[in-house]
């Protein structure tokens, strides 16, 4: 999944169904579970001192978060479209670099968001410090970014290529 700038998230298929299935059992069986829990918790009386009413309460607190990003993720999503193959960095691409230009120091990754992957490939949002710096980028190119320690690192773009789930 990638977020474009007129606030579209692309999703494969796959993707969709998943977040749409987590969606519909949190803001449904999901809340009366938890409601429940709450009450139960609720009827053991003190709830100053009550550690299973407060823990289910901020179990809630997570649970609304989550349904507010997943309607917001759904509202503005594009499906089953994967990127054009246009071998320049964008959202949605596998990119690999190479750092300060030593071909034997590569690292690949999603330039998009978590939610489209199962985990096996590593993430980099498009607003990070390297997504920033690489986005627009061809094959061969170098950019430059920002560490957290404030120090500066070169990367030349190796290979680009559409994420296609």
């Amino acid at each position: 999944m990638t977020q474009t700038s007129d606030n579209v998230t692309w999703l494969t298929q796959e993707a969709y169904d998943r977040l749409t299935a987590e969606f519909e059992h949190l803001s449904g069986p999901g809340r009366v579970e938890l409601a429940t829990k709450i009450e139960e918790a609720r009827q053991e009386g003190d709830l100053k001192e009550n550690a299973g009413y407060h823990a289910a309460k901020e179990e809630q607190g997570k649970m609304e978060l989550r349904i507010r990003q997943l309607r917001g993720l759904l509202d503005n999503a594009k499906v089953g479209e994967a990127p054009a193959d246009t071998g320049v960095v964008g959202q949605g691409m596998i990119v690999t670099v190479a750092f300060d230009g030593d071909k034997d120091d590569t690292m690949t990754f999603l330039l998009g968001s978590r939610e489209d992957v199962g985990g096996d490939i590593e993430v980099y949002s498009p607003a990070s410090p390297l997504g920033t710096a690489i986005n627009g980028k061809k094959i061969g190119d170098s950019a430059s970014y920002e560490l957290p320690n404030g120090k500066s690192m070169d990367v030349e773009i190796v290979e680009v290529k559409p994420y296609s789930g």
